[in-house]
């Protein structure tokens, strides 16, 4: 807590101030990592008592940290503040920030900066790098994707900054802000009374829908006779999902999950219709898309001519996207949930809503039969995608979390509720799923937690540095490695361009191969990992029992290499 009333001599840094702020304004941990403009954190770290500064974490690569602060706020709703070094550092965790943006996270980033100053000030520069690091805007390297930045000037605007940029990344649409912490402000002593006591700074009140508009989307809704919702997103508390399933229930219209980021529907739920959008959009004559930045792909998915189109959300339109054409009939800003509750008590249901209820729900549940036979074929070797989403579901209990990363496929699992599946964000930054899941584990280390990705992807998520973080924090996290020995995407994407040309059918795609592969049981064992290989689907739910039980009883960390199949499809 800071000092709310400091004796008159008593003079703090702006570093301590700047650690003193993030605790007062609720950041539980900073994750870390050092350079030469950090001697000011680090005195600072070590001569406040711990009631006074958030948990200073340790983490050896830089992607790793913002990515550990996504899946944090994930399963907490809190946001987490992160620190790293200068530019180059910030140039390697600028793929978080993107990812943060692309998927509405608040997380505080914070760089130091290179001294200004060469002599004559405490903090001027010391060293070569000191020179080799200075930038004319360090902040370009992220400012298309924060929502705030600011280079801090003076050691007394350390609380005023952190407040400001807080309440901006929890204001709707939410999302990432950044500060620069040039060494000398850092260094530099002041007293306290010189400014107000802190005080809190609360996000802006999400938006309520117009009841112009609500109006109107009830009636759109009421006299359609085959409306859909279009949902990717929910929030942290399931608020959402809540009020979606009832209401969909209640006025008989599918839901779908078209490219989903954080799964909203329970799978068995009646309405819910999967995550195909085209066979979604199928005869639907008005679409609902909820907070949906992609909710489908115009040259091949698009509704049919005539169909209404409602979109909905704290920005309907997307601003931040530069290129974004979808027909839209009706934008309306708002809070989801608070449009959901607002339709709830404009609408009453009638019968038709009721018959279209019955034919939903028999379309679910032979879209989840079709769906369980499938994946039962997949028990082969290498098995399918299907066969390791459908073991995996099994093998976990209702309550554990999935980070996804070109892994698991949400249709083949049975999800008890929201925020069961999260999956990586629509900007593509790869390497992402791991360190997320480290986050949402340090969040609560009891709860089963899963990070399923393709064999690509942890190569990028800089496993040696994510399983030592894993080892260093306790965090007994089940990683599986979905090992088809190539960049599976990439291939996809060159055969649907070029479905009869020369790459498709060479025996090996150029700049696609991963071969040969590195004995990932190696990396993670060398942190002391329980570590198997699995080549056969039939092997793979005994060996998902063994992993669980070691994570149980032991306390450690799993990695399973699962051979898969190359599709066409995932």
């Amino acid at each position: 807590m800071i000092s709310q009333e400091p004796e008159s001599n008593m003079k703090i840094t702006g570093a301590e101030a700047f650690l003193r702020a993030l605790r007062f304004h609720g950041i539980k941990y900073l994750f870390a990592n050092a350079g030469t403009d950090f001697p000011p954190i680090i005195e600072s770290l070590s001569k406040l008592s711990d009631n006074e500064k958030p948990v200073a974490v340790t983490i050896p690569h830089e992607t790793a940290s913002v990515a550990m602060a996504h899946g944090y706020y994930l399963v907490t709703g809190q946001p987490q503040a992160v620190m790293l070094h200068v530019n180059v550092g910030l140039a390697n965790a600028a793929m978080g920030v993107i990812n943060a943006a692309s998927d509405n996270i608040p997380v505080l980033v914070m760089s130091g900066r290179t001294p200004i100053t060469e002599i004559g000030r405490k903090g001027a520069r010391m060293t070569p790098i000191q020179y080799g690091q200075e930038m004319f805007d360090q902040s370009s390297l992220v400012s298309d994707s924060v929502k705030y930045h600011y280079e801090m000037r003076y050691p007394e605007q350390a609380e005023p900054l952190v407040s400001r940029a807080l309440a901006a990344c929890m204001s709707e649409p939410r999302g990432p802000a950044y500060l620069s912490l040039p060494r000398e402000p850092l260094t530099e002593s002041f007293p306290p009374s010189r400014i107000p006591s802190p005080a809190a700074r609360p996000a802006a009140t999400p938006a309520s829908p117009d009841p112009a508009a609500v109006q109107a989307a009830a009636d759109w809704l009421a006299g359609a006779k085959a409306p859909v919702i279009l949902v990717q997103r929910g929030d942290p508390d399931g608020t959402l999902s809540a009020a979606l399933q009832e209401f969909s229930r209640a006025h008989g219209i599918a839901v779908a999950e078209p490219f989903s980021v954080r799964n909203v529907m329970p799978s068995a739920h009646p309405m819910f219709v999967g995550h195909d959008p085209k066979a979604a959009l199928d005869g639907a004559d008005l679409v609902l898309a909820l907070d949906c930045d992609i909710p489908w792909i115009e040259a091949t998915q698009r509704p049919g001519a005539g169909t209404r189109i409602i979109h909905a959300g704290p920005d309907p339109h997307f601003l931040r996207m530069p290129v974004r054409g979808y027909h839209t009939d009706l934008a309306i800003q708002t809070d989801p949930s608070a449009l959901i509750k607002a339709l709830s008590a404009a609408m009453t249901p009638d019968a038709g809503a009721t018959k279209r209820a019955a034919a939903i729900s028999t379309r679910s549940k032979a879209r989840r039969a079709a769906d369980a036979t499938q994946a039962a074929q997949g028990e082969t070797a290498p098995m399918s995608a299907q066969w390791l989403s459908h073991c995996l579901s099994a093998a976990i209990d209702d309550d554990a979390v999935v980070f996804s990363e070109l892994g698991v496929l949400p249709g083949m699992m049975d999800l008890a509720g929201p925020n069961r599946v999260f999956s990586n964000p629509h900007s593509g930054g790869l390497g992402w799923a791991l360190p997320a899941a480290l986050g949402a584990q340090l969040a609560d280390r009891d709860r089963l937690t899963v990070a399923c990705i393709g064999d690509g992807s942890y190569i990028f998520a800089n496993p040696v540095a994510c399983h030592q973080i894993a080892e260093a924090l306790e965090l007994p996290l089940l990683t599986i490695i979905k090992n088809n020995g190539m960049w599976n995407a990439v291939r996809r994407s060159v055969v649907n361009a070029y479905p009869d040309g020369a790459a498709a059918r060479a025996n090996t795609m150029p700049l696609t191969s991963l071969e040969p592969a590195p004995d990932y049981r190696m990396i993670a064992g060398a942190s002391r990992a329980h570590v198997e290989r699995v080549e056969h689907g039939r092997d793979l739910p005994a060996a998902l029992d063994r992993a669980i039980r070691v994570i149980r009883e032991e306390r450690r960390q799993v990695m399973l290499e699962v051979c898969v199949e190359v599709s066409d499809t995932f």
